[in-house]
């Protein structure tokens, strides 16, 4: 869900030499993102996808991130997803998620029903249960665990990391 290509802009500037991708379901977005880049002179490739199946080849990357993707999706698509990216990691490979996660204080759970009123309750009350971490560890990553809190009007976005290691999955 690289959306209008902020971020995947952004990583192509601090990360020159790597392969950058960004990757997206909706083909107009995808356009915004590819006008985006090319103003800021961002050599990046986008593909049109889906993150519960990634058209990619397994073990194709070192690492992965996504921002704000997964409270979107159902249950059942989120592990889906997390499967979809220990497939495309390579062995020791990284996934980097910022996403809505489990409010530490009563103040930042009511923030974030403001959000579960617009995305929905069914794709965010395990975001809010802090359910991510368990999927993510189902689908085989290693020590997969919240790296950092932002605390935001809407709540706390959650900085979590984990990595694909021999053997699990």
């Amino acid at each position: 869900g690289c959306g209008t290509g902020s971020l995947t802009i952004d990583l192509r500037m601090r990360a020159p030499a790597a392969r950058i991708v960004g990757l997206d379901a909706d083909h107009r977005i995808l356009d915004l993102a590819r006008r985006k880049a090319a103003r800021a002179s961002a050599s990046v490739e986008f593909v049109h996808g889906s993150a519960t199946s990634l058209p990619f080849c397994d073990g194709s990357f070192d690492r992965v991130v996504s921002s704000l993707l997964f409270h979107h999706l159902l249950p059942q698509a989120k592990q889906r997803a997390l499967g979809e990216v220990y497939r495309v990691l390579r062995q020791g490979g990284r996934l980097h998620v910022a996403d809505w996660g489990k409010p530490s204080t009563r103040i930042m759970r009511l923030a974030f029903y403001g959000v579960q009123l617009l995305d929905g309750f069914a794709t965010t009350q395990d975001s809010a249960a802090g359910k991510l971490v368990d999927y993510a560890r189902q689908a085989g990553f290693a020590d997969f665990r919240v790296t950092g809190r932002v605390a935001t009007a809407f709540g706390e976005v959650c900085l979590y990391s984990g990595r694909r290691t021999e053997g699990n999955g």
